[in-house]
């Protein structure tokens, strides 16, 4: 099943990929989600084809080194997730520094751009930390020339009830209060409304966390238990054959000069 997701997820961040080299909008290249999906789809399809590699042989080598890789994986995981939420303010300070990253090449990136939209309309909200991270960005900036200049995008703006887009209803919005352009645009950050969503949905979240991290236990401790069970087999088969060979040096002297015919002693 494993080898089947991680060629899933290979498949579709080739895809991905290849889309996304038509409009070269992304000038780091780790940064794109296609090249991540591209790399956790050949970790995820060479660690389940190592697995099958090692139990359909029973090599004790390769099994170890699955379960090893498995329980890193996993190990990995639960340290960054501890390390995360006992730093949460530097984690959300780093998520906010990236974004302004982003925020800066909105219209030069378009992975970004489609990202950040998506967010900003499902979250109901504006920017990193709030509304006035767009003046990170050149054309949104208050100094700027433009019609853009301290505005913000339109996924910004509170949901119009209308079937028309008014693109321009950020227009001169980020050097304004909160109080006066709430019900104009959302003020929160999308940061903070993200990881509300994610306290607000816990048993969603859960549900996740468990899908991900529950088959990874359960890779390492079945690895281990056929690990074992190999171990054993390896053991009995040494003792047979130990035993065996002392009963055949044992017998040797009897049927010494019992010439061709084999027979025993009188």
């Amino acid at each position: 099943m494993l080898k089947v997701i991680g060629a899933l997820v290979l498949a579709v961040g080739i895809y991905a990929e290849v889309e996304r080299q038509k409009y070269k909008t992304l000038e780091s290249a780790f940064l794109a989600p296609a090249i991540i999906l591209i790399l956790l789809g050949i970790i995820m399809f060479l660690v389940s084809a190592l697995g099958v590699v090692a139990s359909l042989r029973d090599n004790l080598c390769l099994l170890q080194t699955f379960m090893y890789i498995l329980g890193i994986c996993l190990l990995i995981e639960l340290t960054g997730g501890v390390v995360a939420l006992i730093f949460r303010n530097q984690t959300i300070n780093f998520l906010n520094d990236n974004i302004r990253r982003g925020i800066e090449n909105y219209y030069d990136d378009l992975d970004f751009k489609n990202i950040m939209d998506s967010v900003q309309k499902r979250f109901k909200c504006c920017g990193g930390e709030d509304y006035r991270d767009w003046t990170q960005n050149v054309y949104h900036n208050c100094a700027a020339p433009g019609p853009l200049a301290c505005g913000v995008p339109y996924t910004c703006c509170v949901t119009n009830k209308t079937d028309i887009v008014n693109t321009m209803c950020g227009y001169k919005t980020i050097d304004k209060e909160r109080l006066s352009i709430q019900h104009v645009i959302y003020v929160r950050g999308c940061t903070n409304a993200v990881l509300i969503w994610f306290l607000d949905n816990y048993s969603i979240m859960a549900g996740v966390l468990l899908g991900i991290l529950l088959p990874q236990f359960l890779g390492v401790l079945l690895s281990l238990l056929y690990i074992t069970r190999v171990e054993d087999i390896i053991t009995e088969h040494k003792l047979s054959e130990r035993l065996f060979e002392d009963a055949g040096e044992r017998s040797a002297p009897e049927f010494a000069g019992a010439g061709c015919c084999m027979c025993y002693p009188g």
